[in-house]
């Protein structure tokens, strides 16, 4: 649209000045501007387009600028067109002098002429080079998922794939090898704990460079205590490290507020500084604890990473706890400029500005030339500095030299204001921009008025005026919008990364984290019971290493879809493995994969609780399909009273997971009773 509305001023002049050739010209430009349109470029709208400069020129006694068009769409043809280019510049250049038979006047058209094919020329291929990054941002963020894919599979397979591997061995040799069982278990069981370790160390890792998955536990947790939360998250991330230390900030803070029960509302809140440092606030209004008992050794190692943790009173008498921690570090280094942009727009904005220079020197008498050349030259300067921002004491000084020297070089001057036009729609926001260009535009009609200027005159001036200014716009802000873009790129790009990171945190916790847990609880049960029975608990352990294998390249990006029948026969079978009374009643109608697999990882961590969080004696798990939609209920007995999930990152892992599909998730404590329910839409949105 930049470029379409500045070519559109060039022809407008020629419009004006009486040549309706002019419509022509501008429209047959458009194929090369508009994507839609690029397929009819060729040899036949060349042709077309040196018919329709040459009828404005020699038809309609139009100035021979006007074949500036079709030497800038030479430019941008393929070979063997752009060498015409110069030729049509020769052949401008004569039919000028052939007209007004003097060289200023030769001069001054053949530069428009020039002028004009190199703007429509710069404006064209930086509008291509715009449509190209911005074509090409998700193809950036994926193939930054697809590098972060491969380092998360290389670092799964060097820990957690080699101890796999090798209880998938021991539990083999314990098969063929009967006598060496008991040997064999036991080192099968130091090698489930590490990986088990390995697991739950690296989702922790990938889970530190957010702290937004934290938020969203905290407010489950918070909601499930019926502790009215207000989460307000309002920083930047990734935050590396610091994310790690302010989790776990936050999540000894909740599990606090909820353990003393006292609490009737909360409300956490995250900012980003402008000095680089996060800053998380807590509020609640329960009963006055101990709060730094609470935090344990939290204020030391907030302390030793650099930071601030401070517990208090508001002034509302409400509890606080707030934590200030260096960022991530030194910032990412700013996206590279193009070069090819970059030195393309400066390239042309410098010939451009030089070219409308020499125009308005070619106007002036000898004597006024040398101040004249020094205030375009401190023009010009002040000019290419706009490319790397909005500097408003240059623009200053540039409305200053664009009116005072009228006084002393005339009308002629006036044709600089289109060199303050371009800047100034730049420097404002467009409600100001472009009623203070407005303002440029008719001061240069007044002042000429006031100058005496012929009315012919005074219209060219300040149409020239606008037509200058939208191309110093054009140039200016393509340039920008390319910057800018690139910027965007590597943004898309470290914020698909952290999700990726993020996804693969959920993945680990969720399922290889159970499949460990499940496999950790077989070799335990394995080595208790004699040998006869003991065999039938190793297999169970290789089918789960299966499934565990499958699962760790899921975490790694694979698609991987779970079935909801198979993971309630596994949670029946881990379950009484661990002497847990299990009743498995599932009356749900088929559910779409994508719901299917999130139940199934639902079930999965709704288990691995169970196991991890309570003395349970029974355990009932029920799917039921109704009021169009699919829910999944996992309740036990055996709460243990008081006893807080420090660390757990399950609740946030799930509501995130059922998030995607539109679904819930509610959890209910009564007593020693624990229930969880999870909630997905028949229909699964796309």
């Amino acid at each position: 649209m930049i470029a379409v509305v500045a070519l559109a001023g060039f022809a407008s002049v020629y419009l004006v000045a009486g040549a309706p050739a002019a419509v022509a010209v501008f429209a047959l430009q458009l194929v090369h501007v508009l994507p839609a349109l690029r397929r009819l470029r060729g040899p036949a709208l060349l042709a077309a387009q040196a018919i329709a400069g040459l009828w404005g020129v020699l038809g309609d006694g139009a100035s021979v600028g006007m074949l500036g068009f079709l030497a800038g769409s030479l430019l941008l043809s393929p070979m063997p067109y752009p060498p015409l280019a110069p030729a049509v510049a020769v052949a401008a250049t004569a039919i000028a002098w052939l007209r007004y038979g003097e060289p200023p006047a030769t001069a001054d058209a053949a530069i428009t002429m020039v002028l004009i094919a190199l703007v429509i020329y710069g404006l064209t291929r930086l509008a291509e080079r715009v449509e190209q990054l911005h074509a090409a941002r998700l193809a950036l963020a994926a193939a930054a998922v697809t590098e972060e894919r491969l380092r998360i599979a290389a670092e799964l397979g060097d820990g957690l794939g080699r101890g796999l591997a090798g209880i998938g061995a021991g539990g083999r040799i314990a098969l063929a090898e009967p006598d060496r069982t008991a040997e064999v278990i036991g080192e099968v069981l130091g090698t489930a704990r590490r990986a088990l370790a390995d697991a739950r160390a690296a989702a922790a890792e990938y889970r530190a460079m957010s702290l937004s998955p934290e938020l969203a536990t905290a407010r489950a947790m918070l909601s499930s205590a019926g502790v009215a939360a207000r989460v307000r998250a309002r920083h930047d991330e990734p935050l590396g490290p610091a994310g790690a230390l302010l989790a776990a900030v936050l999540r000894a803070t909740v599990t606090e507020v909820v353990r003393r029960a006292t609490a009737t509302s909360c409300a956490v809140e995250t900012e980003s500084e402008p000095d680089g440092t996060v800053r998380l606030l807590m509020v609640h209004d329960g009963t006055r604890t101990a709060e730094d008992e609470s935090l344990g050794d939290l204020p030391r190692r907030v302390a030793e990473a650099g930071g601030t943790l401070t517990t208090g009173l508001s002034p509302e008498g409400r509890h606080t706890v707030t934590v200030t921690l260096p960022g991530p570090g030194p910032a990412a280094p700013p996206a590279r400029e193009d070069p090819r942009s970059s030195a393309l727009a400066f390239a042309l904005l410098a010939a451009v500005l030089v070219g409308f220079s020499v125009k308005a020197l070619l106007q002036l008498p000898a004597p006024l030339l040398p101040p004249a050349a020094a205030c375009l030259a401190l023009i010009v300067f002040m000019q290419l500095r706009s490319v790397s921002g909005r500097h408003m004491r240059s623009l200053a000084l540039m409305a200053v030299l664009t009116y005072v020297p009228i006084l002393f070089f005339g009308g002629v001057w006036l044709g600089v204001a289109g060199f303050l036009a371009g800047p100034v729609l730049l420097a404002f926001p467009q409600a100001v921009a472009w009623p203070l260009a407005g303002l440029v535009t008719g001061s240069v009609a007044v002042v000429a008025v006031v100058l005496g200027t012929p009315p012919g005159t005074a219209v060219n001036l300040t149409v020239s005026t606008v037509v200058t200014g939208l191309v110093m716009y054009g140039l200016l802000r393509l340039a920008q919008l390319a910057k800018e873009l690139q910027e965007v790129q590597q943004e898309l790009a470290r914020s698909a990364v952290v999700e990726e990171r993020l996804r693969a945190a959920r993945d680990l916790h969720d399922l290889l984290g159970h499949s460990m847990a499940a496999i950790l609880l077989k070799c335990e049960l394995a080595r208790r019971l004699p040998q006869e029975r003991a065999r039938a608990e190793i297999e169970d352990v290789l089918a789960m290493v299966e499934r565990a294998e499958i699962d760790m390249r899921s975490v790694s990006g694979e698609r991987h879809e779970m079935s909801l029948t198979a993971e309630a026969e596994s949670a029946r079978s881990v379950l009484a493995a661990a002497g847990i009374e299990v009743r498995v009643e599932l009356g749900h109608d088929p559910v779409p994969a994508e719901a299917e697999t999130v139940l199934s990882a639902v079930l999965r961590e709704a288990v691995t609780n169970v196991l991890r969080h309570s003395a349970a004696r029974r355990c009932l798990i029920t799917t039921v399909s109704e009021d169009g939609e699919t829910r999944l209920r996992v309740s036990n007995d055996g709460v243990r009273g008081g006893e807080g999930r420090r660390g757990s990152a399950g609740i946030g892992n799930l509501t995130t997971r059922l998030a995607v599909l539109d679904g819930s998730l509610a959890v209910a404590r009564a007593g020693d009773r624990f229930e969880l329910e999870a909630r997905v839409p028949a229909a699964v949105p796309a």
